[in-house]
């Protein structure tokens, strides 16, 4: 076998971690990371700076960088002209966000690949997105940019200095203290349901047109609030949305798992690359919406997906990986699809024609004009074995078959690229979705898939007091923003809840002790996403809407709350109610910035049952009684487990202070409201004190 010839360029970023940041080591461009030694040079030789951000499952960030970062002619330019930095906005989304909100401002649009021109000092000045190599209609090309932002940055310095001025001052009035205007009540609850009912869409389900997000917190506040008022169109809404995502091509019907979001308005064609936080939020959504309605759907999309990341974004150590591209062999979604003549060859004439049918894989093709397709199952199954004239046991047994070929096929192709670092908020996230479905579910397997990262995180990530970010063959980068922290608390307390082992509640509460030193705004409220310790940038964001993640400010109230039952302590009660007012009047008027929030203040209105279960943790009876909490949708309370053999538990939580079994029984302790009921040891005694 003969070598691989020798990389012609290779910059700065070949010492990196982040697979992002090594896409672009062999480029001709001579990259920095983002740091001292290139702040230091653009300062030393008064030149601009050229940031470049974007993440490793970026399509147009891949396409950008092989039409102009590997173009020698334009790198030459982008080297004479700037100190050029690249950025992974996964490792510092606390870059991102502040110099994403100035695009914003100067343009009225933003995405990635984020393009930003600073002063040596990182006060942005100009910026866009995608540059395409040349003049394209009314497009600039990026060789024209990078001529006349240098010199405006060398003539116009006046120019330069009044626009900062102004795009500096808006950043600021954007973190500006807020000013919670509305008293606490379910009214704001009510009124961010109208705001949302009037954008959902009743026909494919979810928010607006194309391209459509999942936006799965607005759904898990739909279904808080038909649990809270009984309201039949919330949970419509809800079962809607989650149908057709389930059913387009959104979902990957052969190996689990979402895509990002959908080109169109119907799931049918998504934009391919797959997330962790996605597909976190997701589980989480469905596995509700399987309590709250019992249909078996949700609870296979629920196990699927699941599958699909122990199977392929789990890393050995037990972190979750953090994304897979939607690109492979340089084309988007090749391995995703496919043509009627791929799967005729794999399965007899009958069975294809019946799982083309099924998951409409025709000669036309769906997906660009291409001829291939994108599978997706418009119809359900009892309709396509009454069209074919099967039964839908012989249809059912048909695709089963035909889905294991089909997947074995699949992966004999050219795999899109996956980025392994491991990201602590969104392991967070996924923590929780496989703690929660192995308390659900009652599966082994995802409890100790959840156990296993928490020993990972805990063990590699979380050093000397402090959560670090990102970690990637074997280095920790980065201490951890604000949504590190309450993701990561959110995930161990649900893991506590899941296995009753005590050390996941201490280790939630130090995360959260850290969280309220390290992050608090005493002046404005709430916190803010840097540390006291992090590097100053030209404005200290704060993180309060959410995005394709909930806001840090909104998970740790949720935290919080939980915290105040868990310990009695009404210091976490008052800094989560503090939250709470201060975004109270923009929660009821832009909801779908705050579906995390709106579900945290349901959580705070309600009236929260504090259920303990006291037994050895193999006993049939206390496994009866959990099961008894997990049968239905119940988001207001919280659970302990308590084994008798724990004395040290009550030190702790001091929520299973002196309970006991009763009469030597496992035993359920339900209290409300300041209020405890009698103990029972029964199943149904205690699906009566919770109905």
């Amino acid at each position: 076998m003969s070598a691989q010839p020798s990389p012609q360029f290779v910059n700065r970023l070949i010492s990196e971690t982040s697979p992002y940041l090594l896409q672009h080591a062999h480029n001709p461009v001579d990259w920095y990371p983002w740091g001292p030694e290139a702040l230091a040079r653009a300062k030393a030789e008064d030149k601009p700076i050229l940031l470049s951000i974007g993440y490793s499952a970026c399509h147009w960030c891949h396409v950008m960088e092989h039409e102009c970062f590997e173009n020698p002619s334009i790198a030459a330019l982008m080297n004479e002209l700037f100190v050029n930095i690249k950025v992974d906005r996964e490792e510092r989304p606390d870059l991102d966000t502040v110099y994403m909100n100035a695009v914003q401002l100067m343009t009225g649009r933003g995405g990635w690949p984020l393009t930003m021109f600073l002063t040596p000092d990182g006060e942005p000045f100009y910026g866009g997105t995608y540059f395409p190599p040349e003049d394209r209609g009314r497009m600039p090309g990026f060789p024209r940019i990078l001529r006349s932002v240098a010199e405006a940055y060398r003539q116009r310095r006046h120019e330069v200095r009044q626009s900062i001025a102004e795009i500096t001052a808006e950043l600021q009035r954007m973190h500006a203290p807020l000013d919670g205007a509305r008293t606490l009540s379910p009214e704001i609850l009510t009124d961010a349901y109208r705001r949302l009912s009037t954008r959902f869409d009743h026909v494919h389900g979810g928010f607006g047109g194309a391209p459509k997000f999942p936006n799965s917190m607005r759904l898990s506040f739909l279904l808080r609030y038909w649990r809270l008022t009984g309201e039949l169109h919330a949970l419509e809404m809800v079962e809607l949305s989650l149908d057709k995502m389930a059913s387009g091509g959104m979902y990957d019907h052969l190996g689990g798992g979402f895509h990002r979001y959908s080109t169109d308005d119907q799931w049918l064609v998504p934009h391919f690359e797959k997330m962790l936080y996605d597909n976190a939020l997701l589980t989480r959504t469905y596995l509700e919406a399987w309590q709250a309605t019992g249909k078996p759907r949700y609870r296979q999309i629920v196990e699927e997906t699941l599958d699909y990341v122990m199977r392929e974004m789990t890393a050995p150590t037990g972190g979750f990986y953090a994304t897979q591209d939607a690109d492979s062999e340089g084309e988007e979604g090749r391995f995703f699809v496919w043509t009627p003549e791929e799967i005729h060859t794999l399965l007899d004439e009958t069975d294809a024609d019946l799982v083309c049918r099924y998951f409409d894989v025709t000669e036309e093709g769906n997906f660009e004009e291409t001829g291939k397709t994108v599978l997706s199952t418009p119809l359900p199954l009892e309709t396509v074995a009454r069209l074919k004239e099967v039964t839908p046991e012989h249809l059912e047994n048909v695709l089963a078959r035909a889905k294991r070929i089909l997947f074995e096929a699949r992966e004999q192709r050219v795999k899109p690229a996956r980025d392994e670092k491991c990201l602590a908020a969104w392991n967070g996230l996924m923590l929780y979705s496989f703690a929660r479905a192995a308390a659900v579910l009652e599966r082994d397997d995802y409890r100790a898939v959840a156990e296993r990262n928490a020993t990972f995180v805990l063990g590699t990530m979380y050093v000397d007091g402090i959560l670090y970010r990102s970690h990637k063959d074997g280095q920790n980068k980065f201490p951890g923003y604000q949504e590190d922290y309450a993701c990561y608390a959110e995930g161990l307390l649900a893991l506590y809840e899941a296995t009753g082992n005590v050390k996941y509640f201490c280790a939630a509460r130090e995360l959260t002790e850290v969280m309220l030193v390290q992050f608090d705004d005493p002046q404005g409220g709430g916190f803010f996403f840097t540390g006291d310790r992090h590097e100053q940038l030209i404005t200290r964001v704060k993180d309060v809407f959410d995005n394709a993640t909930p806001s840090g400010n909104s998970v740790a109230v949720d935290v919080l709350l939980r915290l105040a039952l868990l310990t009695g302590e009404q210091r976490y009660r008052e800094r989560a109610e503090h939250i709470l007012q201060t975004l109270s009047g923009s929660m009821a008027k832009m909801p779908s910035g705050f579906g995390q929030l709106l579900g945290a203040l349901d959580f705070y209105l309600a009236s929260v049952r504090e259920i303990v279960i006291v037994g050895p943790p193999a006993a049939a009876e206390t496994h009866d009684l959990r099961r008894v909490v997990e049968e239905a949708f119940r988001p207001h309370r919280v659970v302990a487990l308590l084994n008798p053999e724990d004395g040290d538990h009550a030190q702790y939580v001091p929520l299973v202070a002196q309970r006991t079994m009763h009469n030597g029984q496992p035993t359920a302790y339900v209290c409300q409201n300041f209020t405890c009921q009698a103990p029972v040891t029964t199943p149904d005694a205690l699906r009566a004190q919770l109905a």
